[in-house]
């Protein structure tokens, strides 16, 4: 039990310096992301791999978030989400499981809860 709170405060204190690390607007955007996915995937814990944060649920890696210079990106949004959700998707960048979200624009909130929570969905369906 103690090793997986020190985990934790690990994690923690790494996806904080990770959002300290990045410009004032990409930190602001990445804190509403991960407030965002939290609230789409009740139970989900905050992870942090392939130097980036990540949000696991079900023992398993959900979704990584990450900020740039003049974006942030959700991964991994695969081929079958992005074909449900193509319309609302337009006039965003997108590649082979990423999402790229523009600083210069609010975060679309509504959207990123929605694409959590079809990724919650093929979680559940591999579970």
């Amino acid at each position: 039990m103690a090793a997986a709170k020190d985990d934790a405060k690990r994690v923690a204190r790494l996806i904080r310096s990770y959002i300290a690390a990045q410009p004032p607007r990409t930190r602001v955007t990445l804190r509403k992301m991960r407030k965002t996915i939290h609230a789409a995937a009740p139970g989900a814990e905050d992870g942090f791999s392939y130097r980036i944060p990540a949000v696991k649920l079900y023992g398993k890696s959900l979704v990584w978030y990450a900020g740039f210079t003049k974006h942030t990106s959700l991964f991994p949004i695969g081929a079958a989400i992005r074909r449900k959700f193509a319309s609302d998707l337009a006039g965003y960048e997108t590649s082979t499981g990423t999402v790229r979200f523009p600083l210069d624009k609010a975060l679309p909130v509504t959207l990123v809860k929605r694409l959590v929570k079809a990724r919650v969905a093929e979680l559940r369906v591999k579970a």
